[in-house]
């Protein structure tokens, strides 16, 4: 544990991590510099599907993580920090076929096993709730006590709740640090930037600042966006998520191969009366760009699922770069052989559920408090070798 409470920090990246970071630091009292390589919420963040959800997330510590992400959201909404931004909702996790079920009905295991709140239809109740689901579908899995929020919504409502301003268009190039295991700043194209503590949440940024560019990985990701369809989505009692998708995170069967590119499927009624559609989990490609086979594919998967789509017209489509670690797991704790720098990055798809809570454990950690979170599984140290601080 920190014997005191640091005066100044840095903090790289703005998406929703690094923006949580820097508001629970603020609210101790401390004055953070935030450092941005871009804008903020300018990457992951900003073309993130907006689940605050704990139905997909792999049994174990990511599945712990998110329930306490969840349960924060609440809590800051009933505060007020993320009033109006919050919207309480149902997930529905469906199969179609042997595998699925298989898969689905293990994961509704774990979920209860999880103190989750679950419930399984099928039959009539089934599409007595959901109704607008395909006649194929055997078997839905309800997660209760899910929700919604908007990347970039929540990423401006930290950063002006305590007046954070954001050095736009300043990277961070490399960490300053002594010989006595400590890190002093950073290294800018502006100059030098010193500081009591540095927490680098700069999402692939990452990778070179502590030397991990075989361990970091950028996983791309294709969504799609609908017109307005009120009626149809006034039928969506939640969020929909094939079983596919969680194949496509890693529920597979033991010693199934990786796909190069994993279809996954979720429908996500939007307040606005629109559907986000996704997605796709990728090692490879332009994250700027969408493809007709990934796109052709998605749509497919969706009228398949909700036939009713097939008179809903796609109004666009975009990609985006999600950090990802090799071994699943994000990197959250102290960088390993400097006392005062922290890191939390790999997040992939689970940044805007976890957003929240990783930042006021990340501030607990600095603080020298109790952190919210068990952090041992995401320990960095585990890639202590191949860090430029070890």
């Amino acid at each position: 544990m920190r014997s005191s409470i640091p005066q100044t920090a840095i903090v790289i990246g703005s998406g929703i991590v690094g923006a949580a970071i820097a508001y629970f630091l603020t609210r101790r009292g401390i004055r953070v510099q935030l450092l941005e390589a871009s804008a903020p919420a300018a990457e992951a963040t900003g073309a993130a599907d907006g689940a605050v959800s704990v139905a997909s997330k792999r049994p174990g510590p990511m599945m712990v993580a998110a329930i306490a992400g969840v349960a924060l959201y609440r809590e800051l909404e009933h505060e007020g920090l993320f009033a109006g931004l919050f919207k309480s909702r149902s997930t529905f996790i469906v199969a179609t076929s042997d595998e699925e079920c298989a898969v689905l009905e293990a994961h509704a295991d774990a979920l209860e096993q999880a103190g989750v709140r679950i419930e399984r239809l099928t039959g009539g109740a089934l599409f007595e709730v959901l109704p607008a689901l395909s006649p194929s579908t055997r078997l839905a899995v309800q997660v209760h006590g899910e929700g919604h929020a908007i990347g970039y919504q929540i990423v401006h409502r930290l950063l002006t709740a305590d007046g954070i301003v954001v050095d736009r268009h300043t990277p961070a190039n490399a960490l300053l640090r002594d010989a006595n295991g400590r890190a002093l700043g950073v290294e800018t194209h502006k100059g030098q930037i010193k500081a009591d503590v540095v927490v680098i949440a700069a999402g692939t940024g990452s990778a070179t600042l502590l030397g991990l560019a075989d361990i970091l990985i950028p996983r791309k990701g294709q969504l799609l966006v609908t017109e307005r369809a009120p009626r149809l989505n006034a039928a969506f009692a939640g969020s929909i998520m094939s079983g596919r998708y969680l194949m496509s995170k890693g529920n597979r069967k033991p010693g199934a191969p990786t796909p190069a590119r994993g279809l996954g499927l979720v429908i996500d009624p939007l307040v606005t009366g629109q559907f986000l559609i996704g997605g796709t989990r990728e090692d490879h490609g332009d994250r700027r760009t969408n493809d007709i086979g990934a796109v052709s594919h998605i749509l497919a998967d969706a009228v398949a699922l909700v036939p009713q789509l097939v008179h809903v017209r796609l109004l666009r489509s975009f990609a985006g770069n999600r950090t990802a670690v090799l071994d699943g797991l994000p990197l959250i704790g102290r960088v390993p052989g400097l006392d005062n720098a922290f890191v939390a990055t790999g997040f992939e798809g689970d940044g805007i559920c976890l957003g929240p809570i990783v930042g006021r454990t990340v501030a607990e950690l600095v603080c020298g408090e109790a952190p919210s979170i068990d952090l041992v599984p995401f320990d960095p140290a585990r890639f202590k070798s191949g860090m430029v601080a070890a």
